[in-house]
């Protein structure tokens, strides 16, 4: 299944809308803002012209590490005996999604020996500006309710495995 990515807009007016830097940027590229408000996500996306078309992932598949929430931070969390891994996302981030896969097979792989978890930046951002997240993909690791280990960005297997272990082991 393919979906067209909007047109960038080529009237001077309509121009006018489109932010300097992705007009700077180009077509197809995606430009990072820092996160100013909670009612500014922080991120805008350019678009690729019109006659561009790019596959369509289904985010149809079961996930292994459970979503969770501002509600239930406290208890599954900051409660926790185990400890916590937290992969701090947004439905937008194609990253994001990478990192999912990875986490999953880590949940998989670590069951009984961690616990995984995926807040969405966009549903929580009071727990995001909590722990001074930025940008995602972010994971964070605790032990004991506490921040032990972060890993940002997409990154190998083997930095969140060794993230794992260091926790774990200390």
């Amino acid at each position: 299944m393919l979906a067209a990515a909007a047109a960038i807009p080529s009237s001077s007016a309509a121009a006018a809308a489109v932010p300097p830097a992705c007009r700077a940027a180009g077509a197809g590229a995606v430009v990072a803002f820092p996160l100013t408000s909670r009612s500014e996500l922080g991120l805008r996306v350019c678009r690729a012209p019109a006659s561009s078309r790019f596959p369509v992932v289904s985010a149809a598949r079961q996930l292994k590490a459970a979503v969770i929430t501002k509600d239930s931070w406290q208890e599954l969390i900051v409660n926790s005996e185990v400890p916590v891994l937290v992969e701090f996302y947004a439905s937008w981030c194609g990253p994001c999604r990478m990192v999912h896969r990875i986490i999953d097979e880590i949940a998989e792989e670590y069951a009984g020996k961690i616990r995984c978890f995926l807040l969405n930046t966009d549903n929580d951002l009071d727990i995001a500006e909590d722990y001074d997240i930025k940008a995602v993909p972010v994971v964070l690791l605790f032990k004991k309710g506490q921040k032990c280990e972060s890993v940002v960005g997409t990154m190998p297997k083997d930095f969140y495995v060794a993230a794992i272990q260091r926790v774990i082991d200390f």
